[in-house]
């Protein structure tokens, strides 16, 4: 086994030093965090990730990395579900057979599944890693950037692998509660197949409208409420579109002032006013090939409004003090929470943009829209922030489950985000309880008491909320939409005690 190895004597050593360390490890996510420190160290490779796969046995999902000696916690939204695209991943974990490739840079292999770096990826090496009954369950990868044969390596660390594989599952089961069984995979339609996280009717609606557009050229427009994950959308499309290996770069157009928006998109050129010492590239330039997402589309100035429009409809920028353009091959994915209709009829933004953005709009749904999903994301969230953590699973308590699922989340999945993470500091024990979540739900009203003028109150109530959530609490937006004067919908907001906790801030 340590033939190929430099140094086998030391390196048996630290083999067996490691394995020892590992065996006595009782949580899953030290286990894989301890693993792939380890054998970083042991191989000395800049890259060490370890992939596996799911209950279904369907799906390849990255569990942890090591990158430079530091665990990297990736956000999973912005990563692929599902690695089935990934010739080399597959070959190994379908053939069962051990990939080491000595000179990425001359090979035709495609390893845009490695983190992008500045020095690139020279020598890998994958291990497939399997259970007692010989069947596969993961796969561990190394990288350097350094020209090494890593071949030595790989039957030690396929041992090492398959015990840690092996710990994890006893340890899931020692830790599963008595007469708890094993949750039975099902074949219901569900949103993770962009790495989106939900099993609702709205889910799979945008996944549907996703799949439709997302190998096509086509600009797409994300509207939705503050909060609703427009940004992981777009970087869904990214990672699962043709463009994935390029970049994937994000403008906030309301969060730069107009005369640096310009600069920062198209660039410019030195001596084009005071202070550009040097040529610089925009952000256009730097996501060529690639993606680039203007978020709060409707923020961006009138006169830049008009340079994006020659971009969508020519490809082609002009940096700031050059006279010469040059062409550029961009998907642009334009977001935004405001009504770019109205704004048109506002005349605040351009109405020939609005149709060149809008040939294919996804209209994204508010979490209180999307039954049943609050759950699932609160339980995704609560993993992820114990793995930031490094602390063992939390448990849920029925009553917290039914807390989070009766509250409305004007802030949508930010705040759901946000309400959960905080769970998880507040829980000192090993369960989340209503008492960890500080969330105001208004009573229900008793129906069998309501008179015909109470129902409509309440009916009213709740179309007024709505309509505020969609304009980020405009009121001014939120009155022309109803037809009513602004004076009116202050009176009836007054009436109805509706107070801007109930519709966001």
């Amino acid at each position: 086994m340590f033939k190929q190895v430099s140094q086998p004597l030391a390196y048996a050593e630290a083999l067996a030093a490691l394995f020892s360390n590992l065996s006595r490890s009782v949580d899953g996510v030290a286990l894989s965090a301890d693993f792939i420190l380890g054998a970083a160290r042991l191989i000395g490779c800049e890259l060490v990730q370890l992939y596996v796969r799911d209950t279904t046995r369907t799906h390849l999902e990255i569990d942890t990395e090591c990158l430079e000696g530091q665990l990297q916690f990736r956000d999973r939204a912005g990563l692929p579900s599902d690695y089935n695209g990934e010739q080399l991943l597959q070959f190994a974990l379908c053939q069962n057979r051990v990939v080491c490739l000595g000179a990425l840079s001359d090979s035709v292999h495609d390893t845009r599944f490695l983190p992008v770096r500045a020095k690139p990826w020279q020598s890998l090496l994958c291990v497939p890693l399997a259970n007692s009954q010989g069947d596969v369950e993961g796969l561990l990868l190394c990288a350097s950037s350094q020209h090494v044969d890593l071949r030595g390596f790989a039957e030690s660390l396929g041992h090492l692998g398959a015990f840690v594989l092996n710990q994890m599952h006893r340890l899931q089961c020692l830790r599963r509660p008595a007469g708890e069984t094993q949750p039975i995979a099902t074949s219901l339609p569900s949103a993770t197949g962009y790495g989106l996280i939900g099993r609702s009717a709205a889910m799979r609606h945008t996944c549907s409208l996703i799949s439709k557009v997302l190998h096509s050229p086509y600009t797409i427009l994300l509207r939705g409420e503050t909060g609703t994950g427009k940004e992981v959308v777009a970087r869904a499309i990214h990672d699962w579109g043709p463009r994935r290996s390029k970049a994937f770069i994000v403008q906030n157009c309301a969060a730069v002032p107009e005369n640096l928006l310009e600069s920062e998109l198209f660039g410019y050129r030195k001596g084009a006013f005071t202070g550009a010492d040097r040529d610089r590239a925009g952000l256009f330039d730097a996501a060529n090939g690639g993606t680039l997402l203007l978020d709060e589309i409707g923020d961006m100035p009138l006169s830049l409004q008009a340079k994006l429009l020659r971009v969508l409809q020519e490809g082609e920028v002009r940096p700031l003090g050059s006279n010469d353009t040059h062409t550029i091959d961009v998907r642009i994915i334009a977001a935004t929470h405001r009504d770019l209709k109205l704004l048109v009829t506002e005349g605040k933004f351009r109405e020939d943009l609005y149709y060149r953005l809008a040939p294919f709009p996804i209209q994204l749904p508010a979490l209180r829209q999307r039954e049943g999903d609050v759950i699932e994301l609160a339980r995704h969230f609560a993993d992820k922030a114990c793995t930031l953590l490094r602390r063992d699973p939390v448990r849920w308590s029925d009553a917290a489950l039914d807390h989070l699922a009766a509250y409305g989340f004007p802030g949508n999945i930010r705040e759901l985000k946000g309400v959960v993470e905080r769970a998880v500091l507040l829980c000192e024990g090993g369960e989340l309880l209503v008492e960890h979540f500080e969330l105001y739900i208004e009573p229900p009203p008793e129906r069998g008491r309501m008179n015909l003028r109470e129902r409509l109150e309440q009916v009213e109530r709740g179309l007024l909320i709505d309509c505020l959530r969609e304009n980020a609490g405009n009121q001014t937006r939120t009155a022309r939409e109803l037809g009513i004067a602004r004076r009116t919908l202050l009176y009836r907001l007054a009436r109805l005690n509706i107070h801007r906790r109930d519709y966001g801030d």
